[in-house]
């Protein structure tokens, strides 16, 4: 049998029969058999059934039979080229489920390029150009029309885009932030920067760089989202602003485009200055902004001095008391102490003494060896290293010709210390509206808006968007 396999083949014989139902069955049977003459006669044997092993397996039995050719799936072609393409249509389907294309405005090639440019900042972060080779090394491109735009095409999609920018945000500012969709009114605001090149930018100035860029000039941005970080509206601004001045420019755009009264705002010490509760407390009575923020350490300290009404007796049995001033008038102060905190701010103090302990003790040993003398070139060396890890304060360096001592000021760490997991949170809600714990919970909840943080990709308008860490203010309508 093996020496004549051409002989072989798989037979198909189909049969019924009829039940006692009445009802007729047809069924299948494949068998493996041989043909061979016998004298003049064509004779069948079946060497197997094959009726058990599945048509796909009857089916591959008989093509080999036949001689046709199997081979792996894997070799039955080779790929010239593959784009990839599940990474970019997930973000578009999402995008689609949440109506973007139709917020862009309407259909078109430029919003098409607006829309692959979100979707791009979401997929694969990049510089213009960068995003341009790639939109063609993905389905991306094809889907949208993009492989082949230009530059200048992308460019003057986003001025498109920047001119539709109070419509996108009118539209969004209805669908989060108004009543039946946010019943608590509330919304966040973040405020971040972002370096730059060039120097054709009007806004590019040197500021304080919330992405370590000291060196370049700079653009920065706040963010106004929905309580769940959904953006709602976005202003540019010159790279040289500090946190009160944005926050006063996003209260106005709250107040005045969106309507939004009578809200309370919270935000750390450095966006909620002193002078920015002055601006607050001076607008139109129908429309004035609550606060909440924090005491900073010398006040802090003030409150605690000459028996003053902050005292550690407070948090003998609740990590949280209320107290007054007359320094605040109209105000209530909340004093909270966080025994985890507290043990954190120690351990990393006693860290940052050691390194710089550590710092010095080369310095302390060349003078020793006569390497390095004078009071000046001492004094010199020791400046550019004490001050690293801001503890020069805890120190107390003593300096000749010829000799450098450093110790510790235990006085100074020790007054520190009693400071350690303790911050006083000040505002003019009443007790009826927020009690202390609210209080409390309302500055804590500044940690989440601290996940959720802006960085727009380009500076001439309303553009992608994704998150970097800054300083942020939350705030919630009364």
């Amino acid at each position: 049998m093996a020496g004549q396999p051409a002989a072989m083949h798989v037979a198909r014989i189909r049969s019924g029969y009829t039940g006692k139902d009445g009802r007729r069955r047809e069924y299948e049977s494949a068998y493996l058999r041989r043909t061979y003459r016998d004298g003049g006669t064509v004779r069948h044997e079946t060497l197997a059934n094959l009726s058990g092993l599945g048509e796909q397996t009857v089916a591959l039995i008989e093509a080999a039979l036949k001689g046709t050719p199997l081979v792996p799936a894997g070799q039955a072609m080779t790929i010239t080229r593959s784009l990839p393409h599940g990474h970019v249509a997930a973000v578009y389907a999402m995008a689609m489920k949440l109506g973007l294309p139709a917020l862009l405005g309407p259909a078109g090639p430029q919003r098409d390029l607006a829309l692959a440019l979100v979707i791009s900042r979401v997929v694969a972060p990049g510089s213009k150009l960068s995003t341009l080779t790639w939109w063609s090394d993905t389905t991306l491109g094809a889907d949208l029309g993009v492989a082949q735009v230009s530059d200048d095409d992308v460019y003057a999609a986003m001025d498109w885009l920047g001119a539709r920018q109070d419509t996108i945000e009118a539209k969004l500012a209805g669908r989060h932030l108004a009543p039946e969709a946010n019943p608590s009114k509330m919304a966040l605001f973040d405020l971040s920067s972002s370096w730059l090149e060039g120097t054709h930018c009007p806004l590019a100035a040197r500021g304080w760089s919330r992405d370590g860029k000291k060196a370049k000039l700079q653009i920065e941005y706040g963010l106004l989202t929905d309580p769940e970080g959904r953006p709602v509206a976005v202003r540019v601004l010159p790279g040289n602003t500090g946190d009160p001045g944005a926050f006063t420019e996003i209260v106005t755009v709250v107040r005045d485009k969106f309507k939004l009264a009578r809200m309370v705002m919270v935000g750390d010490r450095g966006m909620i200055t002193t002078a920015r509760i002055g601006a607050l407390k001076e607008m139109d009575e129908t429309q004035r902004f609550g606060w909440i923020t924090a005491l900073r350490a010398p006040a802090i300290r003030k409150l605690m001095a000459d028996d003053g009404p902050l005292q550690l007796s407070l948090f003998d049995e609740q990590d949280l008391a209320e107290i007054s001033h007359p320094d605040y008038p109209g105000e209530r102060l909340v004093a909270c102490r966080n025994p985890v905190l507290a043990a954190e701010r120690a351990r990393k103090r006693e860290d940052l003494l050691a390194a710089t302990e550590r710092l010095l003790r080369p310095l302390t040993g060349r003078v020793a060896a006569g390497r390095l003398r004078g009071a000046d070139a001492i004094g010199l060396a020791v400046g550019k290293v004490i001050g690293k890890h801001k503890m020069a304060k805890h120190l107390q360096v003593t300096i000749t010709d010829t000799t450098l001592a450093v110790q510790r000021r235990q006085d100074s760490i020790d007054a520190e210390a009693v400071l350690d997991g303790i911050y006083v949170i000040r505002t003019p809600v009443p007790d009826g509206e927020l009690d202390a714990a609210g209080v409390v919970t309302a500055y804590k909840n500044l940690k989440y808006v601290e996940t959720s943080k802006p960085q727009c990709c380009h500076s001439r308008g309303w553009s992608a968007l994704s998150l970097v860490p800054s300083r942020s203010v939350f705030m919630r309508a009364a």
